[in-house]
């Protein structure tokens, strides 16, 4: 009981923050959020990104979210694209790299340099022997044809590399890195899309469109092993192939979706894709939230660039700004409908196709409504809740229907969408009594009236042959009755001991009745006051509840010999880092001072030694005559008198603040150097005057 009274809390917790999880689970298009984020993901350090690959990933990122404004590395990535262009060491890869980063900064890069890397690029085609190998090098030539004016920038022998390329092509769709390699890859699928629509892009004359159809085909067959989840999101993975890459589905979509549109863009001719399944791509793109990793950001923004202008299907994205609706409050239901960027969509209708409650999905509560459009907030809304909507969890089903036939064939919507939506409200809590009854008939010996949501401070006793009463209905706004997911009702004893009880419903009322007579061993025989909390709580209800209602004396029996004891309370783990008891410390009376006079007077008393000696020198008749002249000998007189003061020095410190250990010590390091230098100097006077002596 105990552990389940701690729980309560954090289970209503839990159970808000599942459902606020699985509302936030739709699909929503790009919007600042990510902007914000690509900002975070891509922090340029000392002006540059790093390699030229990961500087193109995060421009790229950042001109497809128009904050490219915000991030200048020009300077210093220009320089690493010049020098990776006029190197004649520098690979097909950093050629490629370089172009692209290139493509955006637009870098004053001088013609000859092109040119020689053309001549470079060509001979790299032609002597290509892996898919990689056509790619860079293939891609790289793309795009020096979009950077300069050479409009006569071909492939010799455009369709003897397309069919070299195809014979990496296997029956499945997927493609081999190289013919000495067996291995096939989805992901391989996508870079060969994409270096094969460069190859279309620089023949010099029509390609052969038998060989177009046969790589649609191979389109088609690449997505029948396409993936699905359950919410309708499609995705590519190598299923349970091995391959050198071991990337996710993330990178592997997004290489065939980037091939993919690639190769749609030059090739003439339908797909027989399917919309749904374009759809379903970028609905798995959207669904993956904001990326931390900033390759995963890239292949997210980018993969949504790609679809957001291909030539199959633009995908249209349903989006809620919120979907919690109130009753109480009568909000509207809106949405937008826009492209995976957030572009606008072309004129269209919205309906409500059908709306059941989460429990029933057999009884559909709402059907076939017409949504209407608000220019000025670009959004499609219901006037108000429809009526049979009652508060609680619902699915709606909406249908986006496009008005020009046009449309119908750029355009991707889903055949149906279907988005959770909490309604909620406030739940009316009538006919709320407590009461005491007797054991025998049930007669009432104390009832009272309960105002729950207000004010109650209800004082009630009782003894073990007696029984509790507590009762209520609640009510929905449209008078249906409510069932919350949770009704609790908890004693607590003064010694911190608690009970809870599972208040049941039956219909619109909801009671409990507690026989103290069998819960007298539950509660330990304990006997005194018992605090009365009553908790009810829904995520749909907006007034939950968690009230104390007053307290009830209570009166058991005196334990019987065997009877259980109380459990030990448990120690709140958190406890220990919670503010300690004061600590009271009462110091020592300090012992009494003598008079301020008798210490002066000893203070004179330690001074007179001193006095006398200074006395002592002037009897003598001090003076400077006998000083040393010379350099070392006046060196060592200067630093005996200095020794001397030093010792005078450390006696002072000591009547101060020293102790009698630190000043021997000290005092012990002095009187050797004392000792040295005036040994020094004495010895100079003595052989000064054995001179004088003599002479």
């Amino acid at each position: 009981m105990l552990r389940m009274a701690t729980s309560l809390v954090g289970f209503l917790v839990l159970f808000l923050a599942i459902s606020i999880c699985h509302a936030a689970s739709i699909v929503q298009p790009i919007s600042d959020s990510h902007r914000s984020a690509a900002l975070d993901v891509f922090k340029p350090v000392d002006g540059s990104f790093g390699s030229l690959e990961e500087t193109y990933e995060a421009l790229r990122s950042c001109e497809i979210l128009g904050v490219e404004g915000n991030i200048d590395v020009s300077k210093t990535t220009c320089g690493s694209v010049s020098k990776t262009l006029e190197s004649s060491s520098s690979t097909s890869k950093d050629l490629l790299y370089a172009l692209k980063v290139n493509g955006i900064l637009k870098c004053k890069i001088e013609e000859q340099v092109f040119e020689e890397i053309i001549s470079r690029l060509q001979t790299a085609v032609q002597d290509a022997s892996s898919l990689l190998d056509f790619y860079y090098s293939i891609g790289s030539l793309k795009l020096i044809k979009d950077q300069t004016s050479r409009n006569d920038l071909h492939i010799s022998d455009a369709e003897g590399v397309l069919y070299s390329i195809k014979a990496l092509s296997q029956s499945d769709g997927r493609w081999r890195y190289s013919s000495n390699n067996p291995e096939s890859s989805t992901f391989a699928a996508g870079i060969a899309l994409e270096t094969l629509a460069g190859v279309i892009s620089l023949a010099s004359s029509e390609i052969d469109q038998s060989m177009i159809g046969t790589v649609k085909n191979d389109v088609l067959k690449l997505f029948d092993s396409i993936e699905k989840y359950d919410d309708g999101a499609f995705y590519f993975d190598e299923n349970g192939v091995i391959t050198r890459e071991q990337l996710g589905p993330l990178s592997i979509t997004s290489s065939v979706v980037r091939g993919l549109t690639a190769f749609a863009a030059v090739t003439t001719g339908s797909f027989d894709l399917p919309g749904d399944k374009i759809f379903g791509l970028a609905k798995f793109f959207l669904g993956i939230g904001i990326p931390g990793d900033a390759k995963d950001f890239f292949n997210q923004v980018d993969s949504l660039a790609c679809l957001e202008s291909n030539r199959i299907a633009i995908p249209l994205i349903i989006s809620l700004p919120y979907t919690v609706l109130s009753v109480t409050k009568d909000e509207h239901l809106k949405i937008k409908v826009t492209t995976v960027l957030g572009a606008n969509a072309p004129p269209l209708t919205v309906k409500l196709v059908r709306a059941f409650s989460v429990g029933s999905k057999e009884t559909t509560i709402v059907e076939d409504q017409e949504l209407k459009y608000d220019p000025q907030s670009e959004s499609y809304f219901l006037d108000s809740v429809p009526k049979p909507v009652d508060v609680g969890n619902y699915i709606f089903i909406f249908k986006v229907v496009l008005h020009d036939t046009e449309h119908q064939s750029v355009y991707a919507a889903g055949t149906e969408t279907q988005i959770p939506i909490f309604v909620t409200g406030l739940i009316k809590i009538n006919n709320a009594e407590i009461a005491v009854l007797d054991s025998d008939h049930g007669n009432i010996e104390t009832q009272k009236k309960l105002h729950l949501g207000g004010d109650n401070a209800v004082a009630l006793s009782a003894n073990h042959l007696q029984k509790f009463h507590l009762s209520f209905e609640l009510i929905t706004p449209y008078g249906n009755a409510f069932i919350p997911h949770q009704a609790f009702l908890k004693l607590r004893h003064e010694s911190k001991v608690e009970y809870i009880f599972v208040v049941k419903n039956s219909g619109k009322k909801f009671q409990i009745t507690l026989d103290f007579l069998g819960l007298v061993e539950k509660f330990f025989y304990l006997s005194g006051r018992y605090k009365i909390q009553l908790t009810v709580g829904d995520a749909v209800m907006e007034n939950s509840l968690l009230q104390e209602i007053g307290y009830v004396e209570l009166n058991l029996p005196e334990p019987p010999e065997k009877a259980p004891r109380i459990p030990a309370l448990p120690v709140d783990p958190y406890s220990r880092y919670g503010p300690k008891a004061e600590i009271t410390h009462i110091f020592r009376v300090p012992e009494k001072r003598p008079p301020q006079e008798l210490s002066l007077a000893f203070l004179g008393l330690i001074l007179l030694p001193f006095l006398g000696f200074l006395i002592g020198l002037l009897r003598l008749g001090v003076n400077l005559k006998n000083f040393p002249t010379v350099t070392v000998p006046a060196t060592f007189a200067i630093l005996f008198h200095l020794s001397i003061a030093a010792v005078l020095l450390l006696y002072v410190l000591f009547w101060l603040k020293l102790d009698l250990f630190t000043t021997l010590k000290a005092l012990g390091f002095l009187s050797v150097f004392l000792m040295f230098v005036g040994h020094r100097t004495l010895s100079h006077l003595a052989s000064t005057s054995a001179k004088v002596k003599s002479a």
